[in-house]
């Protein structure tokens, strides 16, 4: 199984959500986080004096999947989230040794 995280912008969530729903991801779990990368902020005015914001919003997502699925929900993921622009976010595939649903003691591709 593999888990995949991406750090996507948070206008994008909705869009993602859409796109794994139709390629058959069935749960994700979602954080509100804030990071900044090479742009390092941005600067905004406020009554007259300007300032720098150190740290951007963003969503970060994550999904576990099958092993065969992983590569199709990473692309859904990067589709779905790329405007284009600076800020897009990252996205990062890591192996998970085992899952198991708490509730029913199911382990493996079944906990999912």
């Amino acid at each position: 199984m593999k888990k995949i995280e991406a750090i996507i912008k948070p206008f994008k969530l909705e869009e993602v959500k859409d796109r794994l729903r139709q390629v058959g991801v069935s749960g994700m779990t979602v954080y509100e986080v804030k990071g900044f990368g090479r742009t390092g902020g941005k600067t905004e005015v406020y009554r007259g004096s300007a300032y720098v914001v150190d740290f951007v919003p963003k969503v970060r997502i994550e999904v576990v999947v099958d092993d065969a699925d992983a590569q199709k929900v990473a692309n859904a993921i990067m589709e779905a989230a790329r405007t284009g622009k600076i800020g897009d976010g990252k996205l990062w595939v890591m192996a998970v040794e085992t899952v198991v649903r708490i509730r029913t003691g199911e382990a493996g591709s079944d906990a999912l």
